[in-house]
């Protein structure tokens, strides 16, 4: 399972995530929506 807790990121005064919390179960397919810049590609860095 993937756990993610109070993930936050921000580019510069922009809060792009704030304080998001999720788990993947095994077998699930989970896929992020949202525009460029938004933090989904480094959400799980």
């Amino acid at each position: 399972m993937i756990e993610a807790r109070n993930l936050t990121r921000r580019y510069g005064p922009t809060v792009a995530v704030d304080a998001l919390s999720f788990d993947v179960r095994p077998g699930s397919v989970t896929g992020f929506l949202g525009p460029n810049g938004s933090g989904k590609s480094t959400t799980c860095v």
